[in-house]
């Protein structure tokens, strides 16, 4: 085996909910449409999405694995175009403790909420202390796209529409508030990375939805240490070589992902995606969800009659592959061999062009959508052909171990 002697990596010892987002103004997307984005941190590694009716609206909302009727929801959108994620902020109510409330006020707003301004009121109604401490991400079909800094008894708005606020028309966040008591920050080094990811996309003309949701959750370079992982790749497949991996945007504990496509002015609420990668990003692919009216979903993320979701598992039984280590602290060191190598083989550069099948053909039954968003059959079409190419696909790639 093969170990490189490399710069200690700081490890975040408080809480693993670390979360990355950020969100992007319409004004400066390609197609004017804001959004909002979230690698998903946690101890519960299996996710879903489900279809939920809410007391006003009729969401889908990403869950923990079992959560049919949930309590706590951790990102999604609902019909009437509103869409929210969080991050948590641990430096919000002033003793760097986690809270049990995100969930629970997110999968609230989803259900009654349309608009910013609604979900200001929802915020300004709810008991206190309302117990969160989170960065919310929120946009509508107005849009609205902005960052709420969230504790227990109030909050601070950021409005990417704003260009004092946001001259370059995005921000981001991990796990501290801007308003909060720095000396509590959490996810710095996740900070920084993304603060680089963000200034070349910005620069290269990549802010839109494709690109962000493909590529921060695979950006290998750590912010702090500056170390690319990809400068480490290793020959072939067999050369197993295990590496630090603490603190990028991606981390062991990363569950899925969800980026929110608002809609343009004017254009159907109901047009609004959550582009979704269900599960550990480095084993599986991303593709688009909408509201149907049959509520329909490939059934390949959503739950599979034992609770979970079939791609989850399956990218977590390949994910078990990286961190094949049996003694020690065996999450904080990944075979990358397993998931890149020079010759090819890894993984991840076998999904990729699954992946992009799945978004090319994914955006034609999207063109079709946009134009009647009440009559779903090029989507409901659309996600039955996800759920045989990729089931038939993984399989191959589960059998060849």
């Amino acid at each position: 085996m093969a170990f490189f002697a490399l710069a200690v990596m700081l490890v975040e010892v408080k809480p693993v909910l670390a979360c990355t987002s950020v969100i992007v103004s319409g004004r400066v997307t390609k197609d004017g449409r804001p959004l909002i984005y979230k690698n998903r941190d946690t101890r519960i590694l299996s996710n879903m999405t489900i279809v939920v009716q809410g007391p006003r609206y009729r969401y889908l909302g990403l869950v923990n694995a079992k959560d049919t009727i949930p309590l706590d929801v951790w990102g999604g959108h609902n019909e009437a175009g509103f869409a929210i994620v969080n991050t948590a902020a641990y430096n919000l109510n002033g003793n760097g403790g986690d809270t049990d409330g995100d969930g629970i006020l997110m999968r609230k707003a989803l259900g009654l909420c349309a608009t910013l301004e609604d979900f200001e009121r929802l915020i300004d109604t709810v008991k206190k202390p309302m117990d969160v401490n989170s960065n919310f991400a929120v946009l509508d079909a107005q849009g609205g796209c902005a960052y709420y800094e969230t504790g227990n008894y109030s909050f601070v708005k950021f409005d990417a529409n704003d260009t004092l606020v946001a001259p370059d028309g995005y921000l981001m966040r991990t796990n501290f508030g801007t308003t909060g008591n720095h000396k509590l920050d959490v996810g710095v080094e996740r900070y920084q990375a993304i603060t680089v990811f963000m200034k070349e996309a910005c620069r290269e003309g990549h802010l839109d939805h494709d690109y962000l949701v493909t590529h921060i959750p695979r950006y290998m370079t750590h912010g702090l240490t500056k170390m690319n992982i990809y400068d480490f790749m290793p020959e072939t497949e067999s050369d197993t070589t295990f590496f630090p991996f603490a603190d990028y945007t991606v981390r062991y504990s990363t569950a899925s992902v969800i980026l929110v496509q608002g809609v343009r002015p004017g254009e159907s609420p109901l047009n609004t995606v959550s582009w979704t990668i269900m599960g550990w990003p480095l084993t599986t692919i991303a593709m688009p969800l909408v509201h149907t009216p049959s509520g329909k979903l490939p059934s390949i993320v959503t739950n599979d009659g034992t609770g979970h979701s079939w791609l989850c598992e399956k990218g977590l039984e390949l994910k078990s592959r990286a961190f094949s280590l049996k003694r020690g602290n065996t999450t904080s060191y990944c075979n990358i061999a397993v998931l890149f190598n020079k010759k090819g083989t890894g993984i991840l550069q076998r999904i990729l062009p699954l992946e992009a099948e799945v978004m090319r053909r994914g955006e034609e039954a999207l063109k079709e959508f946009r134009k009647h968003p009440k009559d779903a059959a090029s989507m409901e079409s659309y996600y039955d052909w996800v759920d045989t190419f990729i089931r038939e696909n993984y399989r191959v790639l589960l059998e060849e171990e």
